[in-house]
């Protein structure tokens, strides 16, 4: 990005604030793929949630879409989409990650998947062996990237790890969201679209939890993967919603993970069954600050103003995280894909290592 334009940018954010009598200077800033952040020194009286109420005023000035005010580790600054946004590639982040030998002992151990960039350009991974993540649910309407996001996991996880370590449970009513891992060796069993072989499906991997639960068995590890969660829940009714529930709150100890996707983060939808079961939010574009404070499990995380197709914030531990996950593109040959173009992300407590941040402990 052109750095006159940078700087004609920053000019005008100080000119507007100043002109609505909330000044703050621009002192720095960082390019994501994504976003520009611009870094901000408000003056000593004003007031935080002056500029907060000013970002739709600093958007018009800078003709952009929206604008949004974050703060992370003591730095205030305002974030606004790239006119000449860019993605990022799987292929090219996995060859990062992959040219560093513990990041790739980490990524071979089962439940360990690339996300996506952070708002630094760090890979971010997660690891749903550990004890505080366990289970995520992954929520924004169409067009934010939720399934893809979906795809980039199952995409991490199956081409680093064994079958002898990870197996998973695919449940996709629409079919064509995860479609493309109908062939993979890690399947437990076909895929599931129909909601009776749905509830079929829930009941064995209960009792296989509780098989697993009482001879204190972790391996392999099972990822359940639940596509259009409200959908399911809406034609499956009550039955789906207690297994699920059960699952999630008990499925730790038994080596057994749930991944779960839903554009409709809405209380009535799916409120029951995400309240304090989920310890990892990952959240796209919603429609209102309603569904993003559901979704999100908390409020005033912005999450209404994303900027779709791979914006994402990581809610965790009462940290939040902006990402940029990944478009996703398989060739499906035989019992094989390939990862073609995806992005990727990485949660819990992180460590520096070269210029990677992991979750190893």
């Amino acid at each position: 990005m052109d750095k006159q334009v940078l700087n004609l940018n920053a000019d005008k954010i100080e000119m507007v604030l100043a002109a609505h009598k909330a000044p703050a200077r621009v002192w720095g800033g960082r390019l994501t793929p994504r976003t520009v952040q611009f870094h901000l020194a408000p003056a000593a009286n004003t007031k935080l949630a002056r500029l907060e109420t000013l970002t739709e005023e600093v958007a018009l000035a800078l003709g952009t879409a929206s604008a949004r005010l974050t703060r992370l580790n003591g730095t205030l600054s305002l974030e606004v989409p790239r006119s000449d946004s860019r993605f990022v590639a799987l292929a090219d982040l996995d060859a990062r990650i992959q040219r560093d030998d513990h990041l790739r002992r980490i990524m071979c151990t089962a439940g360990t998947a690339i996300l996506g960039l952070d708002s630094e350009g760090v890979p971010l991974l997660l690891r749903l062996s550990s004890p505080d993540v366990a289970h995520c649910l992954i929520a924004g309407t169409t067009g934010s990237g939720k399934t893809e996001l979906a795809r980039t996991i199952l995409a991490s996880l199956t081409t680093h790890q064994k079958t002898r370590d990870l197996q998973l449970a695919l449940f996709d009513p629409k079919v064509r969201g995860l479609a493309p891992f109908q062939s993979v060796p890690h399947l437990l069993f076909p895929l599931v679209a129909d909601p009776d072989h749905t509830l079929a499906k829930m009941r064995y991997l209960v009792s296989e939890m509780e098989r697993r639960d009482q001879l204190l068995i972790e391996r392999p590890r099972i990822v359940v993967v639940v596509d259009e969660l409200a959908d399911l829940l809406q034609v499956c009714g009550s039955e789906l919603e207690a297994m699920l529930t059960r699952l999630v709150q008990r499925g730790r100890s038994a080596g057994i993970s749930v991944i779960a996707c839903t554009q409709k983060p809405t209380a009535r939808a799916v409120g029951g069954l995400m309240k304090a079961n989920f310890p990892v939010r990952l959240v796209g574009r919603v429609t209102s600050t309603d569904d993003a404070r559901v979704a999100a499990g908390i409020g005033g995380t912005g999450a209404e103003k994303l900027v779709g197709r791979g914006d994402f914030l990581l809610i965790a531990g009462g940290e939040i995280i902006r990402f940029q996950a990944a478009q996703t593109e398989f060739k499906v040959q035989g019992s094989k894909f390939d990862a073609l173009n995806c992005t990727i992300l990485n949660f819990e407590p992180r460590t520096l290592n070269g210029n990677l941040k992991s979750q190893a402990r």
